[in-house]
Order: C-alpha cells, then structure tokens, then sequence
C-alpha cells in the first residue's frame, strides 16, 4: 500500500469541506461565497488543521427500521388517549422496584405552563397499528423542579408510573432496561425511537460525544418530530437482553433541530435524585 493515493484523497476532502463551508454558511446580508481552484491556506474559513482532523473524524450512524426485537419491545411510542391518537414523543421500561416505569424527555409530558400532560399512553413495540404489548396509561409523574421551574434543558428527563394491565406491571410483561448514571460522555449507544410521520420504530448505533458538560450529542439521521424520549442504551448484554439508559432525545433545543444530530441531558447525580423520587 502506497500513501500517495491517501494523501490525495485527504487533500481532496480538505477542499471538498473548505467548499462547503464557503457556500452553506449563512450571510450577512446575504450574498454567495466563492471558491478559487487554488488551495486555500489552511486557516481559510476557519477550517484550520484541527477543525479539519475533526471533521474527517467525524461518524455518522446508519438508521434503519428497528426489528421487533426483545431490546427493541421495550420502546413504544407515546400517544394520546389510544394508539388511535396523536403520537409525539417515545418512552421506555427502565428497571424499578415497582416494576412499573418508564423513562421519557420531560417535554413530552411536562409543559412548565400547565402542568403534567393528561391523557397519555405507552405503547411498547408499536407497528403499523398493532399493539403486541398493550397499552399502558400514564400515571403519576416525575420531573425535576428546574424544569417545572424554567424548562432547564439540563433536565430534559422524566419518569412516569403506567398503570397496571391485566393484574401485571408493564416490566413482568417486558423486562427493563437499567438506569446508567455518571457514565462519561463517549459512549457506544443504540437509539430507538418512533418518529411522527412512521409507523414502525427506526434504530441507530454511534458513539456520543460531550456537547457540554450537562449535554450529551450523537450523529444519527432521520430521527425527526416523535423520537424524542427515544432511549440511549448501551453495555447490551446478549444474556438478559438489556443493557443501561444513558440518554433519552432532549435536553438542548428538545433533542435537536435537526434529524440528523439528537442531544440529551447528561445522566448524572441529578437524574439520580430524580429517578430515586419517582421510585420512592
């Protein structure tokens, strides 16, 4: 193997992305940015030597339709009334003593300005209409006080107890995943979720970056309107089937504005003392 057709090719991107960058970024005022077939110098734009290595880093995950796995029936989407009803956001089990909760963005079922949200159901492993799993009403829940407050994006998390079905809590149905808290900021992780405009749940594999040190970021297309809630989950244990929510699509501009970047609160001491509120 030779390194000549590699430095080429890396010469290459590095003009592709310079040109990019010239003529998508918005203007004052207006106008378009040109490009001359000369190489710029390497500060051009912005685009120095480290910006450029980041960028080449940079991975995208690959979304697909998610099957109707055991990891992936832990997922349902959140509706009003039935799943005949408006469907806007994604839930998941998490373990608890109660058996009996699931983790979802505080903005699917929390509005600072009147309260919890009325009416809502889970339904795990949903498709094309079909409830395999039932449906599951939401009852008591919990969000943190700073966003009842003000909508901290820091705390884009809520749990909520769903009412029994048939004499048995939805994780005897279903299992859970566990909760994962203070884990770091790169993870390996799968997202599941339900977007609006689809009937089946989509899923994504990547790895999560720090978008600060209360966000978490990763790079996963298509994940629009109705993902967020969707679970982060990593540490998969091919035994029990399970593994640990990290993560939930929220926090920074509700999970994201746009479907190929989603964010989250980062799980630390403080959806601890969140979760243990809702399990106490």
């Amino acid at each position: 193997m030779t390194t000549r057709g590699t430095a080429a090719a890396v010469g290459a991107l590095l003009l592709v992305l310079v040109t990019a960058a010239c003529t998508t970024s918005a203007r004052p005022g207006g106008g378009t940015l040109t490009v001359t077939s000369a190489p710029p110098p390497a500060n051009a734009h912005g685009w120095d030597r480290q910006r450029f290595r980041g960028a080449v880093g940079k991975h995208t995950g690959i979304t697909r339709t998610a099957k109707p796995t055991v990891l992936n029936g832990l997922v349902g989407a959140v509706f009003t009334r039935n799943a005949d009803g408006d469907h806007f956001c994604t839930a998941s089990v998490v373990d608890s003593a109660g058996l009996n909760l699931v983790v979802t963005a505080a903005h699917c079922v929390w509005d600072p300005k009147i309260g919890q949200r009325s009416d809502l159901v889970f339904v795990p492993g949903y498709r094309n209409g079909d409830t395999p799993s039932g449906v599951w009403p939401l009852l008591a829940v919990t969000v943190d006080d700073g966003w009842k407050d003000h909508a901290d994006p820091d705390m884009d998390v809520a749990f909520a107890v769903v009412q029994a079905q048939n004499g048995q809590q939805v994780q005897q149905v279903l299992g859970a995943n566990r909760l994962g808290v203070n884990r770091g900021y790169r993870l390996p992780v799968r997202i599941t979720g339900y977007p609006g405009s689809s009937d089946v749940p989509i899923t994504c594999s990547n790895t999560t970056t720090a978008q600060s040190s209360t966000q978490l970021r990763i790079d996963c297309p298509d994940y629009t309107g109705g993902t967020s809630g969707s679970p982060w989950v990593t540490d998969f244990d091919p035994t029990t089937r399970t593994g640990s929510v990290v993560g939930v699509i929220g926090g920074y501009q509700e999970g994201g504005n746009s479907p190929d970047t989603s964010y989250s609160s980062y799980f630390g001491d403080r959806v601890q003392a969140l979760y243990d509120r809702a399990t106490g």
